[in-house]
């Protein structure tokens, strides 16, 4: 059923869902193997669907650790406070990635350790795709990492231009199989 109702929204909404399948949990894991969860205070995840890495991060996380999860699409958005009604530091959005600094200031968060991304940077307009990547810079912290996920590396060299460095992973273990990069800005001079 879940399958369904993704590749329900990929058809509809293909430049903002980006896959027919939800990630695997393959791709879940390897997406959050990096993460301190016992140090992380805030972890931010863009484009959540319907919730398989937020699931990895719930499951993980110290309990006292705020997850702020921003999903454009109404009909995943609605998913999600269903799905993650009891949980607890939870906040879920209903809006776009770019006004990330709205978001914080209105939850009272003042940086991201983490930034998750599930966004499709291969299909979205380049100029929300920079906005966005401009964005998550400002709000994560010195050391922190923004991951993401693509099915090609045609977009690395995209990405480089908004982080200095950037660790490439293969998962095949997901339909299709994807890279996972985890990208940092080490000498960024910023409090946090």
């Amino acid at each position: 059923m879940k399958r369904l109702f993704f590749l329900f929204q990929y058809i509809v909404n293909p430049r903002t869902v980006g896959a027919i399948l939800p990630s695997s949990k393959f791709l879940g894991d390897k997406m959050v193997e990096r993460i301190n969860f016992a140090k992380a205070k805030y972890i931010i995840e863009y484009g959540p669907g319907t919730g398989v890495f937020t699931e990895e991060l719930l499951e993980k996380r110290n309990p006292e650790t705020i997850i702020v999860l921003v999903e454009y699409n109404k009909e995943f958005y609605l998913l999600l406070r269903e799905k993650f009604k009891m949980e607890k530091n939870l906040f879920i959005i209903n809006g776009s990635a770019e006004d990330i600094h709205n978001y914080l200031k209105d939850y009272h968060i003042p940086y991201a350790d983490y930034v998750i991304s599930g966004l499709p940077f291969a299909s979205l307009p380049k100029n929300i795709s920079q906005k966005i990547l401009t964005n998550t810079t400002k709000i994560l912290k010195k050391d922190g990492e923004f991951i993401t996920f693509q099915y090609t590396k045609c977009k690395k060299a995209f990405i480089e231009q908004f982080f200095t460095k950037i660790h490439v992973k293969r998962e095949i273990r997901n339909l299709p199989p994807a890279y996972v990069f985890n990208c940092s800005n080490p000498q960024k001079n910023m409090e946090g």
